[in-house]
């Protein structure tokens, strides 16, 4: 890898080295967190999880490794070592000193709702023209988003980063990495509100970001808080009115086909069809034309990179089947993305069922706004909820006042047996809940009937 000597490894991580002087000068090949993974040559960065310690893995995986890291001493041993103070911070100084090493931009993106979404639309843009890299499956937090970093590859021209956060000074933590020359901010919703407290604490954490962002800002604009971002960089705007710097007109909803629509840029108007449905997605395309713009692709480029965007596994994925329709939208949920997802399903033609689950980190008001969507749900007509999990409780008793097909369920043991007698043929069935309630088991149980 580009300069990643054990030397500068040494001298990025500030830890001390145990071995011989002549391996110095040797690059590793890979880094590796996963003693499974450790390639040849590569280095090994064991870290301490919940219920294993990646120090354990250090004895057998050194026939293979160039190098390894260690927190603690090992004594005499026949194997080259760092000895530094937390492996977990040497992960990010390592993925830091590594980037600085390459020509490559950086797109970081962050928000409440839509993180995944808006990258898949912005890679998809980039890598019209560019050779791009992106964050794969969740690998946007302090561990994987150096491992992101660390993926990158020397001849790539434009990484697209994701990074989540959960708590005031991570965002800080996840910039100084990744030192975006383009901000991307989605929305500001009700998320993390454990820590976080309210909307204005996640804005607060969110835009932690602006202190290493290089270049340019771009954000929803439709946002309010996002509308308050302070900062001497120059900020775009997307929304869905003619006061954005780019914005769509003549928007019609294709149900679960996407949203056709005009995107009007600075210079430049393009007829697409926006192939995810949900009006946020065609806000998730608004902010990929800017990044495509700025950096360079043509109008027809610019089309292609957006009817190009599709979604992954988790994030309203649709499965149409021979007798119904599974929407797979489990990876997470919060009261927005909930809200967002349930606007689609209204548009369906059929009978619309929502599975909806428990939604984690929403402090002390999570009863609350578990029974401000079990509200919505009735508001919507929706012709069955289905609520699984403690707190959907609330969403289920909340819904009765509203709609009278109603079913509770417990908790997911008890759904998955219960759940096939309420399905019909033709149903059209959104699957939605956060990541801890495994809602994959009720999306795979529907699809293998």
């Amino acid at each position: 890898m580009k300069n990643l000597t054990i030397k500068n490894i040494v001298l990025a991580t500030g830890g001390e080295y145990i071995g011989s002087d002549e391996l110095l000068n040797k690059e590793v090949s890979s880094v590796s967190i996963d003693s499974r993974k450790v390639e040849e040559k590569g280095l090994f960065i064991p870290i301490k999880g919940e219920r294993v310690d990646g120090h354990d893995f250090i004895p057998m995986i050194m026939s293979k490794a160039l190098i390894t890291l260690s927190e603690k001493d090992l004594g005499q041993v026949d194997f080259p070592y760092i000895k530094v103070e937390s492996t977990n911070q040497a992960l990010k100084d390592v993925a830091e000193f590594y980037l600085k090493g390459l020509n490559v931009q950086v797109v970081g993106i962050t928000g409440s709702v839509g993180k995944t979404s808006t990258k898949e639309a912005i890679y998809s843009m980039l890598s019209i023209k560019y050779k791009t890299a992106k964050t794969q499956g969740n690998f946007n937090n302090e561990i994987g988003l150096p491992l992101t970093v660390l993926s990158i590859k020397e001849d790539d021209e434009i990484a697209v980063i994701e990074m989540g956060i959960n708590n005031f000074n991570e965002m800080k933590r996840l910039a100084k990495v990744a030192r975006p020359n383009v901000g991307v901010f989605t929305n500001i919703g009700n998320c993390h509100l454990e820590n976080l407290k309210s909307k204005e604490g996640v804005l607060q954490a969110k835009t932690e970001m602006l202190e290493y962002v290089k270049d340019l800002v771009v954000i929803n604009g439709d946002d309010v808080l996002l509308n308050k971002i302070v900062t001497s960089k120059e900020v775009i705007k997307c929304g869905l009115d003619r006061t954005k710097d780019y914005y769509a007109t003549d928007i019609k909803p294709l149900g679960f086909q996407g949203t056709s629509c005009v995107i009007h840029g600075r210079d430049f108007d393009v007829e697409v069809e926006v192939k995810v449905p949900g009006i946020h997605n065609v806000k998730n395309a608004l902010i990929a034309c800017a990044i495509g713009d700025h950096y360079g692709l043509t109008p027809s480029e610019i089309k292609k990179g957006i009817e190009n965007y599709k979604t992954i596994g988790g994030r309203f994925f649709v499965h149409k089947l021979e007798d119904k329709t599974v929407v797979d939208d489990c990876y997470n949920a919060n009261p927005m993305s909930m809200r967002a997802s349930l606007d689609i399903l209204k548009t369906a033609t059929g009978r619309r069922v929502a599975i909806l689950g428990d939604m984690g980190e929403l402090g002390e008001d999570e009863e609350k706004l578990h029974k401000e969507i079990g509200s919505y749900v009735g508001s919507l007509n929706i012709d069955l909820l289905i609520a699984i999990g403690s707190l959907s409780k609330n969403m289920a008793d909340e819904a009765k006042k509203y709609m009278e097909k109603v079913v509770y369920f417990e908790d997911i043991d008890e759904a998955l047996e219960g759940i096939p007698s309420y399905i019909y043929p033709k149903d059209v069935i959104l699957v939605k809940a956060s990541h801890f309630m495994n809602f994959s088991k009720v999306v795979n149980s529907l699809i293998e009937e």
